[in-house]
């Protein structure tokens, strides 16, 4: 690791609505941010390896997704305008079964690549062969929490259990700490009770938490109402589910004591704006969970069903989606979705002793974006541009655990044209094309 100086940019930390530093500086090693604060902050004895001057940029936190299924790019396209059970049951879970370990590594590929060309350091992923992820993530450079996704009605149900745990006595602080792991139970429809309680159990001998989709659709309300007699928030909190610490993705249909479970419980929130209206599932109550105290992060959800790992298009939909959901424009104010994109999604993961802000002491996840644009200008709020205007083309350098793997554009750990060549050559295969 690289000792690195970034000079004459602006910082937004995170620290704050108003704790923006113009002509700042930002100090890395040993992966971290050893200073940061105006120009002269900076010992005169630090000697950088690499000078990155900053004018005309500003420097965030990097983004952090908090649901996606990586290598679910591969099936980007395939199966659109569709609604989630018949998408899933028609579409995508026969052409999963099609894919094999090395289509997963090559997809996670193409993952990493497009997150961090849009400023995204750090995801959470949740599917099968997941050694294949975590190899990939380790050579992009990126940070990542990982967890095997958990199917309890079928025939695999014990076996993926084990898998499981293999893997997280594999990859568990893998990659010098950027990756971490969770137990994935996919829901309360595909996972019963009896296997959720093996699952906490697990999760308690492995000391992880859980990363599960929860009250997506009114189709999952009705059934579990229907099955055990309340929604599938109080079902998961009878079974002891939110004892563990709890990544739930989703969470749109949620009554009044749902909302006071999550918050009495500190569960994590991954809300999936653009994925959850393409689905047609319905529109999550952030303005409520947020004001109920409830941690609330920001996800894209696998490229099949959005289509793209946009974290700026997704603060944006969440930011707007709110507002008329609400009939209110004051719901959900830009740096509300910011912080949703970066410090309270770092806390969702339960990373947030490490990145989420830029602050001396914490990991050097940092994002460079050009402000020196026509639709970022005037710059009245530099807030609200990145929320509302800026793009992901914008973002022109990608920091991770202090190493550069974006300089002016270019992705540094992984040969892009290589990974789009062997992707389209897998996708054509898996849909019989050629």
């Amino acid at each position: 690791m690289s000792k690195i100086l970034i000079k004459n940019v602006t910082v937004i930390t995170m620290q704050g609505h108003d704790c923006i530093i113009d002509g700042g500086e930002i100090a890395i090693e040993q992966g971290r941010i050893s200073e940061v604060g105006p120009a002269g902050t900076v010992a005169a004895d630090f000697i950088p390896e690499k000078v990155i001057n900053g004018h005309g940029f500003v420097a965030l936190p990097g983004f952090i997704n908090c649901h996606t299924h990586a290598s679910m790019t591969l099936l980007r396209g395939y199966a659109d305008d569709l609604p989630l059970m018949q998408w899933l049951s028609e579409k995508i879970w026969p052409l999963e079964d099609k894919l094999q370990p090395e289509d997963i590594y090559w997809g996670s590929l193409l993952c990493c690549l497009e997150m961090i060309k849009s400023g995204t350091t750090t995801f959470a992923d949740m599917y099968f062969h997941m050694s294949e992820v975590a190899r990939a993530v380790e050579k992009a450079g990126m940070r990542a929490s990982l967890s095997r996704g958990l199917i309890g009605v079928g025939p695999e149900a014990d076996t993926a259990l084990e898998q499981s745990k293999q893997f997280v006595r594999d990859w568990h602080g893998a990659a010098g700490g950027r990756i971490t792991t969770m137990l994935g139970p996919h829901a309360p429809y595909t996972c019963p009770p009896d296997y959720i309680k093996k699952v906490i159990a697990l999760a308690n001998e492995l000391g992880v938490g859980i990363h599960i989709h929860l009250a997506e659709t009114k189709t999952e309300l009705g059934d579990i109402v229907r099955d055990y007699g309340k929604s599938p928030v109080k079902l998961m909190l009878d079974i002891g589910l939110f004892e563990c610490k709890v990544l739930a993705a989703h969470c749109v249909h949620l009554n009044d004591e749902d909302i006071e479970i999550l918050r009495e419980k500190g569960v994590g929130v991954a809300h999936n704006p653009q994925s959850n209206m393409k689905l047609a599932s319905g529109i999550a109550p952030v303005t409520e969970l947020l004001k109920h105290g409830v941690n609330v992060g920001l996800g894209t959800d696998g490229a099949a069903s959005n289509n793209n790992l946009d974290m700026m298009e997704e603060m944006r939909s969440a930011a707007l989606l709110q507002k008329v959901a609400t009939m209110d424009p004051m719901a959900l104010p830009s740096y509300q979705a910011l912080k949703m994109a970066t410090c309270e999604g770092a806390s969702v993961l339960g990373l947030q002793n490490d990145i989420g802000i830029i602050r001396k002491g914490m990991k050097a996840d940092i994002i460079l974006i050009d402000f020196h644009r026509p639709h970022l200008y005037p710059k009245h709020d530099l807030i609200a541009h990145t929320v509302y205007s800026a793009q992901s083309a914008d973002v022109q350098t990608v920091i991770i655990d202090g190493n550069v793997v974006m300089e002016n554009r270019k992705v540094l750990t992984i040969d892009e044209e290589e990974v789009l060549t062997e992707v389209q050559k897998r996708a054509e295969r898996l849909v019989g094309q050629k």
